[in-house]
């Protein structure tokens, strides 16, 4: 094992600057992968599971999404909440038992909603309430992006070290081509945010500035929309 003095900050930018492998780069159908954007995790005035990292992080996820929608990109959110007693946590929930554990993030809880500087459609953006850390798990997701002929995955939100990087994993290991904008996901410390950014990089995403993922989006011609009914 190779050891260093450096911050997870510091190697993380380090390798960034002197990449030595070829990238997945962007394909010609993406989804927009939005990973629990709740105020358990973003409201950091009411709840101290809350963090931010990017001050823009929303901001940014915002106009993505909105480009996303007028080229018919597939928009989708997850959230994670869970029945009164806890029970569809399962062994995810045994850790701890306080207000602030996961299995007490409760259906329709405020810990439950949206951040409310979150453009959401909720008529046409895909919404899944997801029980473990990847949003692929127990969701109709694959089978989603399977109808939309997806062949990217973009993912955006929180934890960096958790769900993020679930997320990340899982969408590789589906065969498709991830992204991951670097100002759009956030976690609790710069440790633990850095040193998974670093290892999506070398090895399951491409960690890109919003700024490559914009371009990206806006270049993109508009999509023939895929429905039930055409």
């Amino acid at each position: 094992m190779e050891l260093s003095n450096k911050t997870a900050r510091e190697i993380y930018y380090e390798i960034k600057a002197n990449l030595q492998r070829a990238k997945f780069g962007f394909g010609q159908r993406p989804a927009i992968l939005n990973v629990d954007l709740q105020r358990a995790y973003t409201d950091t005035a009411t709840f101290k599971t809350a963090y931010q990292t990017h001050p823009r992080q929303i901001e940014f996820i915002n106009q993505i999404n909105r480009i996303a929608r007028s080229k018919n990109v597939p928009v989708i959110f997850t959230y994670v909440a869970y029945m009164e007693s806890g029970e569809d946590a399962g062994v995810w929930g045994m850790r701890t038992n306080t207000p602030d554990s996961l299995q007490n993030i409760k259906i329709g809880s405020e810990r439950a909603q949206f951040d409310q500087r979150l453009e959401v459609d909720y008529v046409n953006d895909v919404i899944y309430c997801k029980k473990m850390p990847s949003p692929f798990f127990g969701t109709p997701l694959s089978a989603l992006l399977v109808w939309h002929q997806v062949d990217t995955v973009i993912i955006t939100g929180g934890s960096t070290s958790g769900c993020v990087r679930a997320a990340a994993v899982d969408s590789l290991s589906h065969g498709y081509r991830t992204i991951i904008p670097e100002e759009c996901v956030a976690d609790k410390h710069e440790s633990f945010h850095y040193a998974n950014l670093t290892d999506m990089l070398l090895k399951y995403a491409d960690v890109e500035p919003v700024e490559v993922v914009i371009q990206y989006l806006e270049n993109l011609p508009v999509l023939k929309k895929r429905t039930q009914h055409g």
